[in-house]
């Protein structure tokens, strides 16, 4: 159950969700929980969740170790700034950024497995896509380029994050039956790519408006294997409700 802050939350207000939010779901034994804050608030997360049952992960890396790259963060310092994670290729990254599967997505999934974080890496279509019946397309396409040159090892440390690009932040929610076929194209691909027994323990992600109010029915489909969240995720009585659903 993993959640994304997102551009959201100084380190102050980091303090502040922690506070509540251990307590609400230091008896969740069910699931793993994940939260991915600003770079900034990182270290801050970290040590508010020491000894407790609450991981930490970054929304972004840089492909190298160092050097000359002002602004950005490599996994070498987010993995020894205590986190166990990181999101790569997220819709927003793609949209606004231009991160694309063979020359970014795939380099910063090769860059955190080498660093030993667990890449939570997202794929999905946008509405134009889903409206042309090119969802399945589109998500094989995405996780060939993305994932498909690593080696059986390196995928099976691996988290897919399954977002349907038209249901982030606009209120509108994938049925749970379009969620778990979409997740069972992604888990079919990992089959052809890495064989059945990669692709029947592969973990993916459900993201798109996931709400304390849905989640119970998201995950009742067995294709879903937890949800990546979003703005449910900066409250930590709501948060803590979909972790508890």
């Amino acid at each position: 159950m993993a959640g994304n802050w997102k551009m959201y939350k100084t380190p102050a207000d980091t303090r502040h969700f922690f506070a509540k939010f251990n307590s609400l779901v230091a008896a969740a034994q069910h699931c793993e929980i994940l939260i991915c804050p600003p770079a900034l608030d990182l270290t801050t997360a970290v040590e508010a969740t020491l000894g407790t049952n609450v991981m930490i992960g970054a929304q972004n890396l840089h492909p190298g170790k160092e050097g000359a790259f002002t602004g950005e963060i490599s996994g070498y310092m987010i993995k020894t700034a205590g986190c166990s994670h990181v999101i790569i290729g997220h819709s927003e990254r793609r949209q606004y950024f231009h991160e694309s599967e063979a020359e970014v997505v795939l380099k910063k999934t090769v860059a955190a497995l080498e660093v030993s974080l667990t890449p939570v890496v997202c794929v999905g279509e946008v509405l134009a896509e889903r409206e042309d019946g090119k969802t399945a397309e589109v998500l094989v396409r995405q996780f060939r380029e993305a994932l498909g040159s690593l080696t059986e090892e390196q995928f099976g440390k691996v988290v897919v994050a399954y977002e349907p690009v038209w249901a982030i932040g606009t209120g509108k929610t994938a049925t749970p039956q379009i969620a778990s076929e979409a997740h069972a194209v992604i888990r079919k691909e990992a089959g052809v790519l890495f064989g059945q027994a990669a692709a029947k323990s592969l973990r993916i992600l459900y993201g798109g408006s996931v709400k304390p109010d849905n989640a119970k029915t998201l995950m009742a489909e067995e294709e879903i294997n937890g949800v990546l969240v979003g703005g449910a995720s900066l409250d930590p009585e709501s948060f803590a409700k979909i972790v508890n659903y």
